[in-house]
């Protein structure tokens, strides 16, 4: 009886072999699989093997045989996710600063079982992330998933939020009350994970770090904010907002030089207005104003004129001079 229970693991252990031994460098050979079975109790001959090989192809899976005399054998040809798809993922896991260095050690473990053995030996070399700022809580996945059933459920939320004190403590706002929002969205900019939701209180579109919200629940209530929502567009929302740091949105005409159009494309998208005029090149673009923004405006140096609407030009210009005020004064 136990050798019949064996015999139905046979096909099971070979699809294991395949996936977790084998790739085009390294195959396995028809007396590495016998061998193999029988180390773990089951029988096999090589008729029942190429039987159990031509099922599993049938069955979906690229398995191929290589006829080389110095490396033939059989082995997976493709898989769901390629190495190169596979690597993308470690990278993306690894660099992410909220995601702690105990869950990207079990996410990359996790990730290395996509690919055979050899594979992931190069994945482990590849996690080379010197100094990367992680995150220390786990609170975040919980948050996570509170956001996105919320989401589907269409209800709102209710989280506390944190901040960062001169001590480089963490403690709750507003003496630990209570926001209320209706999720639109997360958003991924500048190595964050953002919370785009309409707040109940204010009656309008924020964002909050997901790595600072604390204490996430469902609410039984419908969410609210549904026109404001409705209007949002991810893609436009990280364009506009610079460091995520919010402001009154306004439309903005610009002058510069035309070496710095694909600047503006690579922030703004291949979709931003502008027209050369002689010399110099018109860019139109709505950004929410911000500090941020007028640092990133600042940067250019002067490659760059704010000629419109005038009251944003001499808002600029303030902001300029009082940055240039206190270096006169110390």
């Amino acid at each position: 009886m136990a050798n019949q229970q064996n015999q139905k693991l046979k096909m099971l252990k070979i699809m294991d072999y395949l996936r977790k031994d084998t790739d085009e460098e390294h195959p396995i050979t028809m007396p590495e699989i016998i061998e193999r079975l029988e180390a773990e109790g089951i029988s096999a001959e090589r008729k029942s093997i190429y039987t159990d090989l031509a099922i599993l192809e049938d069955y979906g899976m690229d398995v191929i045989q290589s006829k080389s005399r110095t490396n033939g054998g059989y082995y997976l040809g493709s898989r769901d996710f390629e190495l190169p798809e596979v690597k993308l993922l470690v990278d993306a896991v690894s660099a992410s600063k909220f995601i702690t260095e105990k869950k990207s050690t079990e996410l990359v473990k996790k990730l290395e079982a996509l690919v055979s053995k050899e594979q992931a030996k190069q994945l482990h070399r590849q996690v080379v992330v010197m100094d990367r700022l992680k995150g220390g809580s786990e609170e975040i996945y919980y948050a996570v998933d509170v956001i996105y059933n919320c989401i589907d459920n269409d209800c709102r939320m209710q989280f506390q939020y944190v901040e960062w004190t001169a001590d480089g403590e963490l403690q709750l706002r507003h003496d630990g009350a209570f926001y209320e929002v209706s999720p639109a969205f997360l958003l991924w900019d500048n190595e964050n994970y953002y919370l785009v939701a309409y707040d109940e209180k204010s009656k309008g579109i924020r964002h909050y770090r997901v790595d600072k919200i604390r204490n996430a629940s469902a609410m039984d209530v419908p969410r609210g904010g549904k026109s404001e929502r409705k209007a949002l567009r991810l893609s436009d929302y990280s364009k506009r907002t610079f460091g995520m740091f919010a402001g009154e949105e306004e439309t903005l005409r610009l002058r510069t030089t035309l070496d710095m159009a694909g600047v503006f494309r690579d922030r703004f998208g291949s979709d931003v207005a502008m027209r050369q005029e002689g010399d110099d090149l018109l860019v139109r673009v709505s950004v929410q104003l911000s500090s941020q923004f007028y640092g990133w405006l600042a940067g250019l140096g002067t490659k760059i004129e704010v000629i419109g609407p005038e009251s944003v030009r001499s808002a600029y210009q303030a902001y300029l001079e009082d940055i240039l005020k206190k270096y006169k004064e110390s």
